[in-house]
């Protein structure tokens, strides 16, 4: 089995990056310290490992499949729960260009990435936009899971933010499920849509009637 830093390193290698291989295993090993920080009950190595396994199981649907991947490590490199707006997903971009400038990938490619991770703060992309479609799709895939996962993703998530009073946490939360809802398609590519769609609405409106 491929390790983790493997992987990385062979995403970096595929994106062009030119460090050594003691750097690109040293900057894997501290993007999972971060993966691995306490204030992480659901965005932790666990969430890198299955948005990855999304994207290598549907990486022949995008071109670029080694940026994606890329852009997996690093869009939740930031996290922190108290966070407001959109500020993970924007420190994480940066971080994410200045790393991959950092171990020799071309300009392009950090810029590339960098974009991608932030596409994860709304998950809205444009028509033409494989990449950020997998991207999506992937992080997006764990409300497509079975029942009891899907209420241990629940449970985790209410444990990052712990520090909101339950009143809010309903009211935001319902929100942000009310949005997903709304959209006309939660899932982009089309092989996960048809694999994920229905089941991810059925969880989403299950949630969204326990909050009520």
């Amino acid at each position: 089995m491929t390790s983790l830093t493997d992987a990385f390193r062979s995403a970096a290698r595929g994106a062009g990056a030119t460090a050594s291989d003691t750097d690109l295993d040293a900057a894997a090993s501290y993007l999972l310290g971060r993966w691995s920080e306490p204030q992480r009950h659901y965005h932790d190595v666990t969430h890198l490992e299955s948005v990855l396994e999304v994207i290598d199981r549907f990486a022949h649907l995008t071109p670029h499949p080694d940026r994606v991947r890329l852009a997996a490590w690093l869009h939740d490199a930031v996290y922190d729960p108290r966070a407001l707006g959109d500020a993970n997903e924007r420190d994480s971009a940066e971080f994410a260009a200045g790393l991959l400038q950092s171990l020799g990938a071309p300009d392009e490619v950090s810029a590339e990435v960098a974009r991608l991770v932030n596409l994860t703060a709304g998950h809205a992309t444009e028509d033409d936009d494989p990449d950020g479609e997998l991207l999506c799709d992937a992080d997006l895939s764990i409300l497509a899971a079975d029942p009891e996962r899907y209420i241990r993703y629940t449970s985790a998530i209410r444990r990052e933010y712990a520090h909101v009073p339950d009143d809010a946490f309903r009211a935001g939360r319902s929100r942000v499920l009310t949005e997903l809802l709304n959209l006309p398609s939660i899932y982009r590519l089309a092989p996960i849509h048809e694999q994920c769609e229905e089941r991810a609405r059925v969880n989403l409106k299950t949630e969204l009637e326990e909050l009520a």
